[in-house]
C-alpha cells in the first residue's frame, strides 16, 4: 500500500507542528453510507453507541476486521493523531503530516465492550514494530489506540501491560503503541472507505503476532 521506497528512512520520523503540511479549509466528501453495514459512518451517532479509534498498519484490511464484529454498528478510515488539516492521502504518505491511518469504529457497548475490540486490535497486528507493519513502512502504519474518555485511556493502558507480558513469554520484543487522547478524525477518500468490500482481491497487509490477548 505504501507509496513510497522502503528504504525513504524520513517516512519513519514524526514531523514537528512547524514542520508538517499546512493542509487545507475543506474536508474531503465522502458519502454517509457505510457501503457493508448501511448504517452512516459520520456523526451525529445515537446517545447509546460509543467511538473507539484504532491504527494498526494498513487501515483498508484494518477495518474491514472491525465492521466484522457483532455489535459494530458502523466502523471508517481516516487519518488521525497528526498536525496536518484535512490531509489528503498523498500528503500522509509523504510522512509531513504526522498522521496514522485510522479506523473509527462506533460500536453498541450492549453488544460488544471496548476491552473486546482492545482483543481485535492486540491480536490483529505486531504492535512491536515502531514506525511499519509488514512492508508497510512510515508514520502511518505505526500502532496506536486513541481514547475517547479516561475510562478507555485505563482499559487500554491495562491491555497493554497484559499483552506486552504475553509476548514477553514468547520471546517478542516490547509493545510500541501509543496511547493517546484520541484527536480530530479527517475521513479519508470514499475509495478507501471500506476498501476490501469494494475490492475483495485488494492488498491487505494485516498480520497478527499469533499471540493470543487473554482479557476480559
Amino acid at each position: 500500500m505504501s507509496l513510497f521506497s522502503s528504504g525513504d528512512r524520513s517516512k519513519a520520523e514524526m514531523p514537528t507542528a512547524e514542520s508538517a503540511l499546512p493542509g487545507r479549509e475543506n474536508a474531503i466528501v465522502v458519502p454517509n453510507e457505510h457501503a457493508v453495514l448501511g448504517s452512516p459512518i459520520m456523526p451525529p451517532f445515537a446517545a447509546h453507541l460509543e467511538m473507539a479509534m484504532f491504527g494498526l498498519g494498513c487501515f483498508w484490511g484494518a477495518e474491514r476486521r472491525f465492521w466484522q464484529q457483532p455489535g459494530v454498528y458502523s466502523t471508517a478510515v481516516g487519518y488521525s493523531a497528526g498536525f496536518t488539516q484535512n490531509p489528503t492521502y498523498e500528503e500522509v504518505c509523504s510522512g509531513r503530516t504526522g498522521h496514522n491511518e485510522v479506523v473509527l469504529v462506533v460500536f453498541n457497548p450492549q453488544e460488544i465492550s471496548y476491552l473486546q475490540l482492545l482483543k481485535v486490535f492486540w491480536e490483529a497486528h505486531n504492535p512491536t514494530q515502531g514506525m511499519r507493519q509488514g512492508n508497510d513502512q512510515g508514520t502511518q502504519y505505526r500502532s496506536g489506540i486513541y481514547t475517547f474518555d479516561p475510562a478507555q485511556a485505563r482499559e487500554a493502558s491495562a491491555s497493554k501491560t497484559h499483552y506486552a507480558e504475553a509476548l514477553q513469554q514468547q520471546g517478542m520484543d516490547q509493545i510500541t503503541t501509543e496511547i493517546q487522547s484520541a484527536s480530530e478524525f479527517y475521513y479519508a477518500e470514499d475509495y478507501h472507505q471500506q476498501y476490501l468490500h469494494k475490492n475483495p482481491n485488494g492488498y491487505c497487509g494485516l498480520g497478527g503476532t499469533g499471540v493470543s490477548c487473554s482479557i476480559d
